[in-house]
């Protein structure tokens, strides 16, 4: 199968309850961050800033992700610490509560920490 060409025919190749977990972290990302523009990289959905990608989005069997992450030494990045899965990776797992606010604030993170 040809890798998605936009956001819409990714969650549309999601399970339903996956896809509204996407869906939910796209509402968060753009909540936290307005003027981003979605794209697939990577075959996963991928917002932009400035025509620079900011932050990805991505959902599995068990869990959703989110990369990069933002400097794990700030208070975001504290709170995201439970959840790193490896190098500038975060997995929520999906039989748990999604804390969608943490993930808007990373995605606020990354663009605060962006040098202009």
């Amino acid at each position: 199968m040809a890798s998605p060409a936009t956001v819409e025919e990714y969650l549309d190749t999601l399970r339903p309850e996956v896809r509204d977990v996407v869906q939910s972290m796209r509402d968060a990302v753009l909540a936290a961050v307005p003027d981003a523009t979605e794209r697939i990289s990577y075959g996963i959905p991928t917002f932009d800033v400035d025509g620079r990608a900011l932050v990805h989005v991505a959902g599995w069997k068990a869990h959703v992700s989110v990369y990069p992450l933002p400097d794990l030494d700030t208070p975001v990045g504290v709170e995201v610490a439970p959840y790193v899965a490896g190098r500038g990776t975060a997995k929520f797992p999906l039989d748990r509560p999604i804390p969608y606010d943490l993930i808007g604030r990373i995605a606020a993170a990354l663009l605060e920490s962006r040098t202009p």
